[in-house]
Order: C-alpha cells, then structure tokens, then sequence
C-alpha cells in the first residue's frame, strides 16, 4: 500500500473521482487545489483537503511535505473555446508541473504521475477526419496544439529528465477528451459531449427543438469515459512503463454522430445550426491504442452509446434542476 498521495486538481473532474477511489481503495490522499471548497466537484473529509495556488513554489513544498507520490492534475484549461481563447493562461501552467517537480526532488517524492493530453500531436497529422490514430512516437517533429499543447510537451519533458537526472519515477499519461456524469458541464470550460448533452437537455426542457453546433459537424474525436480515464491512470502509475502513453478510446465520432447519439437518448431529433466560425480544433483526432494493449492487455473499452447515456442524465436533472430558476427559463425563452 502507497504511502501518503497528493492529488493536485482535487477539485476538478477527474481529480475529484481519482480521489473518491483512491479512498476507497484505502489510499491516504491529500487533496489540492486552488478552487474555494465550494467549488469542488468531490470532497471528503477522509483526505487531507487544502486550498494552494501550485504556480508558487512554497505551495509546492507544503503540498509535498511527507508525500510518497504526487497524481498532478493540476491545469487551467477547458474546452475549445477555452483553450484557443486563453494561451496565455495555459501557458502559466507550466510553472505548476515545474515546481511540483522541484518541490518532488527536495521532499524526497519517489513517484510522480503527470497528466499530458492529445494536444501534444502535431497539428500536421489532425488535418483530415479520417484518422486512424495518433501513435506515441508521432510526437516529433513538434507542432502541438497551440498554447495548451505546448506547456504539456514541455512539462512531459521535464517529466522525463526530472526521471533520469533525479530518480523520480515520473509517468506520463496523454488523455484523450475525458467526460462523465459529475464533470463541468457549462460555463464555457466544458468539452464536447457536456456541451452536446447541456444544448440537447435545454433543449427538451425549452421547447426550443434546435441545437448550435461548432463547426461543420464532421470534425472527429474519441470521447474517454472518466471510469476508464481512472482505471488506465492507475494502471500508469503502478507499472514500470515510463514513456507518455495514451490513456483514450480509439471509438472515433464526427460530432454529428455525437449529437446523433445524445438525440437517441433523449427521444428528440434538432434543427442543426452550424457555427462555421467558432472554435473547433483540429479536424480529426483519435487514439492509437496499440501500445497501450501491449503494455497492460488493456485499453479504454467503454463505448460511447454507454458513457453518454450515464453523461446526458446526470446532465439533464443539473439542467431540469436550474429551470426552476425564473430567470434562467427566461433566458431561454
């Protein structure tokens, strides 16, 4: 059994439910973020629970103080929208991996998990839809995503010689889009199948049967459900396998289809109304989970039909329950 275990990005998403495992699991966590309590996606009093901004170093080393291994998780980012709007925020990032590492070596950390993202493959090799995969090693020659890409190439990086020059067991997991019930879901950070899910519940609760959609529609993903997001963490950190590695699903959609899918659910079919200037990313992204069955004779294998059910009706009673609100009808209206 692991020693004490900082989580930084409890409050977040995936954050909040690797925390919620790792105590059930019998796992003494300490708990990180910068977000007020309230704000919290998961907390327990089970864990150490502390509100510090990782982008100072003295946060890091008191964070750290007595730690047998650090899941950083820590990240300004969100969706689209997000990231192409606030480079600079995403950038700022890098000194929360940077310090943390610092803080690991000094306290004396022995294994350190960071979590990168597909944002790190070249733009070049995300040009068409049909994509049959990005593998690890089609990292270089580097052209990441702009902004957000870049602080995590740079982080993985330093994962990398923070392991070679310092003996921290550093292991590096690029995620793939990760959704689930209990995740952001509006506000402008939420990803692709909250946002579908919240237009597809506003719209049923509305009467308003029309749906706005980014792009074309035919731009392509594949969607993580955070159950095996945490399994295929876990799994990362526990192994000896010390290359970044994707963690996501190789069940590539357009967005089309997402919304095709999240429609079924909900019994309902929509005037589509494409948005052709708003963010939209790369045209075609999916994993390559080639490696990963090599490694653990395990990859991400929740289907998206099943996650998205679970996602759309958490989803809709969050957005049923903000409906009773006058004005927010109204606003809609």
């Amino acid at each position: 059994m692991a020693g004490l275990t900082l989580i930084t990005g409890a409050g977040g998403f995936i954050g909040g439910q690797l925390t919620r495992e790792l105590l059930e699991s019998g796992v003494a966590v300490r708990a990180v973020d910068c977000k007020p309590f309230d704000r919290w996606y998961f907390r327990s009093d089970s864990s150490q629970n502390f509100i510090l901004d990782l982008r100072d170093f003295g946060a890091c080393k008191k964070a750290t103080e007595g730690v047998e291994q650090v899941y950083n998780l820590a990240a300004d980012m969100g969706g689209m929208g997000f990231i192409e709007a606030n480079k600079a925020l995403c950038m700022i990032s890098v000194l929360i991996n940077t310090h943390l590492l610092i803080a690991s070596r000094d306290n004396g950390v022995s294994r350190f998990f960071f979590a990168s993202s597909a944002c790190v493959y070249p733009d070049y090799l995300q040009r068409e839809t049909d994509n049959r995969g990005l593998k690890e090693l089609n990292t270089y020659p580097a052209m990441p995503e702009d902004g957000y890409g870049w602080e995590k190439l740079f982080s993985e990086r330093m994962c990398r010689h923070f392991r070679e020059d310092f003996g921290i067991a550093t292991r590096i997991g690029r995620y793939h889009n990760v959704y689930g019930p209990l995740g952001t879901w509006d506000g402008g950070r939420e990803k692709a199948p909250a946002a579908i899910s919240r237009k597809v519940a506003m719209a049923v609760l509305s009467g308003r049967h029309e749906i706005e959609i980014w792009g074309d529609g035919e731009q392509t993903r594949s969607f993580m459900f955070i159950d095996d997001c945490l399994k295929g963490t876990k799994l990362l950190m526990a192994s000896d396998f010390v290359d970044p590695l994707n963690i996501g699903s190789d069940e590539m959609v357009s967005i089309n289809q997402l919304v095709d899918i999240v429609e079924e659910i909900a019994q309902i079919k929509l005037k589509r109304i494409y948005k052709i200037d708003a963010p939209k990313g790369v045209r075609g992204r999916n994993s390559d989970n080639t490696l990963i069955r090599k490694v653990f004779d395990w990859a991400p294998s929740i289907s998206l039909n099943a996650g998205m059910e679970k996602t759309y009706r958490w989803i809709y009673d969050q957005a049923k329950a903000r409906a009773e609100d006058r004005s927010f009808v109204a606003a809609y209206d």
